[in-house]
């Protein structure tokens, strides 16, 4: 069960990093960019999805799923 709440909170993640920051992607992409974003920010953030709950594990996310975006326009192809 935490699998599936992890990849929910990754999707709403992805949904909201491509629009702060002005991505246009499709729904794969945003998808992907959303769970791996989860991946890295609840590995970062771990101790604090512990203290703050699950609205720590989702600035975790949002934040990971941020920090991809930015790896992958700076150093991923560009179109």
């Amino acid at each position: 069960m935490p699998i599936i709440s992890f990849i929910l909170i990754g999707i709403a993640a992805g949904f909201l990093a491509t629009r702060l920051m002005k991505i246009d992607a499709d729904i794969p992409t945003t998808i992907a960019i959303g769970v791996f974003g989860a991946l890295i920010g609840g590995l970062v953030l771990r101790f604090l999805i512990a203290i703050m709950g699950l609205m720590a594990g989702l600035v975790g996310a949002i934040l990971g799923a941020m920090a991809l975006i930015w790896a992958w326009q700076t150093y991923g192809g560009k179109r």
